[in-house]
């Protein structure tokens, strides 16, 4: 027997869809948690730049787009504190502070500003979806940066040239990627 899905109200997110439970609010944290860190393991050296290439920043953002601002929020906090406790799944598989953590730190306000921002439907529209993910990148790179620059006691310009020049297409290509799957899998629950 099939259960129905709710429609969608303005005010939801898509983990809203799930008939709700304590169960389901844990699973979807612990889940966005193991999605980012899965995502993080996709690395790519940039060759004078502590900071690899990696999925872990469109994980984040679609983890806080598709859980909502709570849930996100908690899902980049266990990934963070996880990881400072031990499991290997920060970029390239490494645990504990880093230079990079100050990305991590930006994640988690990143995800918490995004689903905030799909609660007042930024994720039905490709257009507001690509504003969404400007400014989730924008809060993730306004913490790492610094960061960075401090952690690997570099200067401001090294900092960005090393932190965030090198990520500028790759952000734009996620970005395009979000702004193609979010209001797609609302439109296909709309139909249904």
């Amino acid at each position: 027997m099939a259960t129905a899905v709710a429609p969608a109200r303005t005010g939801q997110v898509l983990a809203d869809l799930i008939p709700a439970s304590r169960v389901r609010d844990v699973a979807l944290v612990v889940g966005g948690a193991a999605l980012t860190g899965l995502a993080a393991q996709i690395a790519v050296p940039v060759p004078g730049s502590p900071v690899p290439v990696t999925g872990q920043t469109f994980a984040a953002l679609l983890v806080g787009t598709t859980l909502g601002a709570s849930r996100g929020f908690y899902a980049l906090a266990l990934y963070a504190l996880a990881g400072l406790a031990g499991v290997p799944w920060f970029a390239s598989g490494i645990s504990g502070i880093s230079v990079s953590f100050g990305y991590i730190l930006g994640m988690i306000l990143a995800s918490t500003v995004v689903g905030a921002l799909a609660r007042r439907g930024a994720d039905r529209s490709m257009l507001r979806m690509a504003g969404a993910m400007l400014v989730g990148e924008a809060i993730i790179y306004a913490i790492g940066v610094p960061y960075l620059a401090f952690a690997a006691d570099m200067t401001t310009s090294a900092a960005i040239a090393a932190g965030l020049t090198p990520f500028l297409i790759g952000d734009a290509l996620k970005a395009a990627l979000a702004m193609g799957v979010l209001p797609t899998a609302w439109k296909f629950v709309n139909k249904r």
